[in-house]
Formats: structure tokens, C-alpha cells, sequence
């Protein structure tokens, strides 16, 4: 990815929210690979409370994304970042003090009530450029995927030196980190990007669920997270029983990752060159399907587990990298921060689902079971995409128009959809802005040219 285009505000915005955002991931990540093995001496420990306790921040998560938005839009974006990493770390404290099971779901919860991806994300908008925006979310994008690759590296190594309580523990200094570097490092807006962009308009969430095709892609990350939570509370336990201690597993996870990260390259650019991402994404979930037949086939085989960690992580990362561009692709003009705000929730609520499904289907019959349903939700997501469309390869475009009335608007976008590569625009008043999606036949001039007639 080129970097010429960015300016040194813009890099420096890209970089410090992208380190934002990865701290406060990895202290989310970084238990879901241990905490199965190393929360054992906690009062009322048992597999379902496992799952519920590695999920738990997914429902507060999901409960407060949107409205959290909201409030950045309101009062501000650095404000609702800041309390919400400090919720973050009270969060945080809380589960590292726990010596039983339900204060550690009490930390957890508390940890997803810092609900600031919407927050972060909108704030990135306000402080770049239109042309360089996809840039800058795709640096924020790169980081995240690092940070679970770093967690899966760093949570076993921390839990092993200082357990659970210290893993606990580092999350909240990585907060605290995180908190230092919005206000030192972020610089403070002087506008708000359009929120048809970056936040979720409560009317439109209705029209959201409504789309078949964005159905399909929330339906799909619902899924996504809830088998791998799932997954994350069954084998760190089978791998023990394959005969990895547990000090080990790090060993595993990250050359598995990095290993998976190459494999998702060929399945990219065959995606790319042939123009067919639904059938790419269908091979990604095959891929899935593989990893989990074989976890269920090669329970108490090392080699065959690892195998299937491999083939789990190269779909996992195929498909979190794929759904929020063709979320972007998907939604209609304008509609992005709604659109993007359905799908956060739909992420975590799918985290929260899979601690239970995940603890609780171990709990009743073991891990197999666990990989059973993991299998059963992937082929239901193979069935859903049966019906899903190649998306047509379009710009956005967000440009700022000066407009005094209604009808002037209506006028405006007629002008701007009878323009050459124009597919859909729209003039929204209220917020003084034009969102066109456009086409290879688009000459960004002509565009210009009509919000620049209008006085």
C-alpha cells in the first residue's frame, strides 16, 4: 500500500489510532487462548462459565457500539475514546482482583462497555482527507489483524510468567497506553466528517437489516465470531490432551497465523483477477469446514490439530479481512456508518453467543460437540451465501456542498446522477454533503463543477 498520497497529519493519525485501537484489542484477544487452561483455580470455574467469561465483553459490545457512536457524534470523539478506555481498564482491575469465575464476567462485561470502535473509526474519518480515507481504515484494519496475531503470541507467554490476574493486569496498563497516546499523539478535529459515513443513524437501522445482501455479510461475521469463540474455549483443552503443554501453545498459534496469513494471499488474488468473490468467499468457508472435520476427526493427534489451526486461521483472516469492504460495497450511498454499525454489533454479539454455545456444548459433550456446531453454523453460512452477489467494483465519494433548501438539493443530486460513471448519488441537506458512488467513467470535475455551480 502506498503511502505517498497521505500527508504527515494523516500518517500520524493513521498510526496513533491504529496503536489505539490494537492495545485495546489485544487486551480483549489475549485471554481467549488461556484462559481455559489458566482459570482453573477460580471459585465456580466450570466450561460453560469459561465461555460466558470469554464472551461476555461481546454482549456489552454489542449493546453500547452503536449508541457510543452516537455519543462521540454529540460530544465529541476524543471524550467518548478516552472514557471508553477507561472503562476499559476499570474493566480490566476488575477481573485481575477476581478470585472467582463471576468477577471475572463482571470484568469482562465492564471491559466491553468501552465500546469506541465506532468512536475511533469516525474520528479517523473527521481528521482525513476523502480521497486517502480508505487508506487510513485499511492501516487501522492491518493493525487489528496483527494485534490477535500478537495476543495469540503474547497471552499464553504473559499467563504462563504471572497468570490470569497479571494477563488481566497488562490489559489495563495497555489501556491506560492507549489513553496517553489519544492525548498526546491524536490530533483534536476541526470538523466532523458526514456521519452517513462514520456513525449509525438509528432511522436507517431497520433498512439495514432489510438489505438481503448486508444480511448475508452480518449474518456471516455473527457466525464468523461465534465459532471462534467457540473454538477458543475447546482447544486450548485438546490440545493439552494431544499432548502440548499449555506453556507451549504459543509455539502453535503464531507460526499457525503467520503460516495462514501467506495461505490467504493466493485466495486474494484469485479472488481479484477472476472478479469472483462470492466464490472465493465460498472456498474460504470450505477451508473452514476442513479445519473444523478435522478437529473433530484428530482430537487427540498434535499434528492433525495443528493442521487444522492452520487451515482455521487462513479462512478466519480471508473472511474478517473480506466483510468490511464488501459491507462498503453493499450498503447504499451514505448509509456506511449505519451499515458498518449493524455489522459491529452483529460481530460481538456473535463473540458473546459463542462463549456460550462454545462453554456450554463442552460442558455437556466436550469438545467434539463444540467443533460440531462450530461445523453445522459454517455449512448454514455456505447455504446463505448461495443467494449472495458479486459486488460491482464502484468509488465512494463524500464532497462537501453548500445548500440552502430542499428543492436545491433534489436539483443538485438529478445534476449529479445525469453525470457520466455517476451509479447512485445522493445530496443530503442536513449534513451539507454529496455521497456519489461512481464508476471507472467518472471524472471527479465534473462533480465539481455541479456543487461548485450551485449558490
Amino acid at each position: 500500500m502506498s503511502m505517498s498520497g497521505l500527508s504527515n497529519t494523516e500518517k500520524k493519525v493513521a498510526f496513533s489510532l491504529a496503536s489505539v485501537f490494537g492495545l485495546r484489542m489485544m487486551g480483549l484477544f489475549m485471554i481467549m487462548p488461556v484462559f481455559a487452561l489458566y482459570g482453573q483455580h477460580l471459585q465456580g470455574f466450570s466450561p460453560l462459565w469459561v465461555g460466558i467469561a470469554i464472551g461476555a465483553y461481546g454482549l456489552t459490545q454489542a449493546l453500547l457500539q452503536i449508541p457510543m457512536g452516537i455519543l462521540s457524534d454529540k460530544y465529541g470523539r476524543k471524550p467518548i475514546i478516552l472514557i471508553g478506555l477507561g472503562l476499559f481498564a476499570i474493566g480490566s482491575v476488575v477481573a485481575a482482583m477476581s478470585d472467582t469465575i463471576y468477577g471475572v464476567v463482571l470484568g469482562r462485561a465492564l471491559q466491553g462497555t468501552g465500546a469506541i470502535a465506532a468512536a475511533i473509526l469516525a474520528l479517523a474519518a473527521d481528521l482525513t482527507r476523502d480521497e486517502q480515507r480508505t487508506k487510513v481504515m485499511a492501516i487501522i484494519g492491518m493493525c487489528i489483524g496483527f494485534s490477535f496475531a500478537l495476543s495469540l503470541l503474547v497471552g499464553p507467554i504473559v499467563a504462563g510468567h504471572v497468570g490470569i490476574s497479571g494477563l488481566f493486569a497488562l490489559t489495563a496498563v495497555l489501556a491506560l497506553l492507549g489513553m496517553l497516546i489519544v492525548q498526546i499523539l491524536v490530533p483534536n478535529p476541526v470538523h466532523h466528517a458526514p456521519k452517513g459515513d462514520t456513525v449509525a443513524t438509528p432511522a436507517k437501522l431497520l433498512r439495514m437489516f432489510k438489505d438481503p445482501q448486508l444480511f448475508r455479510l452480518d449474518a456471516g461475521i455473527f457466525i464468523l465470531h461465534l465459532v471462534l469463540t467457540a473454538v477458543f474455549v475447546a482447544l486450548p483443552l485438546d490440545l493439552v490432551d494431544a499432548g502440548l503443554p499449555k506453556e507451549h501453545h504459543w509455539m502453535l498459534y503464531f507460526p499457525a497465523f503467520v503460516g495462514a496469513f501467506l495461505l490467504m494471499i493466493p485466495l486474494i488474488i484469485i479472488g481479484v483477477k477472476r472478479k469472483n468473490t462470492k466464490a472465493t468467499f465460498q472456498i474460504a468457508l470450505l477451508i473452514m469446514f476442513a479445519s473444523l472435520v478435522i478437529m473433530i476427526a484428530g482430537g487427540h493427534t498434535l499434528w492433525l490439530l495443528a493442521v487444522a489451526v492452520v487451515l482455521f486461521f487462513t479462512a478466519f483472516n480471508y473472511l474478517e479481512a473480506s466483510l468490511p469492504s464488501l459491507i462498503a460495497k453493499f450498503c447504499p450511498v451514505g448509509d456506511k456508518g449505519s451499515a458498518m454499525g449493524v455489522y459491529s454489533t452483529s460481530q460481538f454479539l456473535g463473540a458473546f453467543c459463542g462463549g456460550l454455545l462454545g462453554g456450554g456444548a463442552y460442558e455437556l459433550v466436550g469438545a467434539q460437540g463444540v467443533f460440531i456446531a462450530g461445523l453445522i453454523l459454517v455449512i448454514l453460512w455456505l447455504l446463505l451465501t448461495l443467494g449472495m452477489k458479486n459486488p460491482v467494483l464502484l468509488k465512494s465519494y463524500t464532497l462537501e456542498a453548500v445548500i440552502t433548501d430542499k428543492p436545491q438539493a433534489q436539483q443538485m443530486a438529478a445534476d449529479l446522477s445525469h453525470i457520466v460513471g455517476v451509479v447512485e448519488a445522493i445530496v443530503v441537506l442536513e449534513e451539507q454533503v454529496a455521497y456519489l458512488k461512481v464508476n471507472d467513467q467518472f471524472d471527479l470535475r465534473e462533480a465539481r463543477a455541479v456543487l461548485g455551480s450551485v449558490n
